[in-house]
């Protein structure tokens, strides 16, 4: 079988500020409390590779406050949580152990603002992803998700009331600008955030894999299923012109129709460690013929470094 041998890997890739914050916060949890279980709470990401490595180390992942023993440490994913879910903790006299992404608090700080407000918020995201369903918890009476521009067509809010907008910080920026049409359509005095809410990293990783896919044929994404920036960079590919396939373990590089192509691209999401990466690239030379890859430089990124938080007695 004839197979393409460049391989070209884009920058900006992997790890963004928050996500880099929520695994280093993790690591040095279970180095300051080695012998004492630190469960968290989800995902601390949504990555298969760092879920396991933590996993190995010991961390302890749960689905619900109440899994955890009283008096516990409880890490808080970098997803961020509902006020409930704090209180939760706080009834069981949780350690806890806050990972939140510094730009999805912001989020949950505008739906406060707006509510305060008196105004109905739109909250434009995937209603059953951690982020969305956290942010919508700080004002249940005010929020109002919608996933897609039909969903905002549709959407109803309160005779009079004013309506505000916020956004997951991790959607394709296609998709924010067809709902947000909408809703500027709908309704015309629109309150926004003083600054977009989606991520600096997201919206560079997009731009980066739009400039992959017009010199690609095909453009894999190392990332995981449940990965929205993952998913995005996918549809990102495909909307660019080139065959977007997610990858989220090594064994999948096999299922790879590679037929056809004569240059391929790489990039990974902004929840994807550098590690899987580098084996992607051995893996890709070793087996399948690729040479010493290429580098794109797409976008110029200034990342931010974030303050962890402190940790509990």
């Amino acid at each position: 079988m004839t197979v393409p041998k460049r391989l070209v890997v884009v920058y900006p890739h992997g790890f963004c500020s928050g996500v880099a914050r929520a695994v280093e916060t993790a690591e040095k949890a279970l180095d300051r409390y080695c012998g004492e279980p630190v469960y968290c709470l989800n995902e601390i990401v949504h990555n298969r590779q760092v879920v396991s490595r933590l996993t190995a180390r010991g961390m302890i992942f749960v689905s619900d406050p109440a899994r955890v023993p009283a008096g516990g440490l409880l890490l808080f994913s970098a997803h961020g949580v509902s006020p409930e879910v704090r209180r939760q903790a706080e009834t069981r006299n949780l350690r806890v152990i806050d990972a939140t992404c510094p730009f999805v608090t912001k989020v949950h700080s505008e739906v406060l603002r707006f509510a305060a407000q008196g105004a109905c918020v739109v909250c434009i995201g995937h209603r059953r992803h951690e982020e969305v369903v956290g942010v919508a918890g700080e004002a249940p009476g005010h929020v109002r998700i919608v996933e897609n521009a039909q969903e905002a067509e549709e959407l109803e809010v309160p005779a009079g009331a004013p309506v505000a907008v916020v956004t997951q910080t991790t959607l394709g920026t296609v998709q924010v600008e067809a709902v947000m049409k909408v809703l500027h359509r709908r309704f015309p005095l629109l309150r926004l955030p003083e600054s977009t809410d989606v991520c600096y990293a997201t919206r560079n990783r997009q731009r980066a894999v739009g400039e992959l896919a017009k010199i690609c044929g095909l453009v894999l994404v190392l990332g995981s299923v449940n990965s929205s920036n993952s998913q995005r960079l996918v549809e990102t590919a495909q909307a660019g012109g080139a065959r977007g396939f997610l990858v989220s373990g090594l064994e999948q590089l096999s299922e790879v129709a590679w037929e056809g192509e004569s240059v391929v691209g790489l990039t990974s999401g902004a929840s994807t460690p550098d590690s899987f990466l580098e084996d992607a690239v051995r893996v890709l030379r070793e087996k399948y013929g690729f040479c010493e890859p290429e580098v794109l430089r797409a976008v110029e990124e200034d990342s931010h470094v974030f303050r962890l938080p402190v940790l509990p007695a």
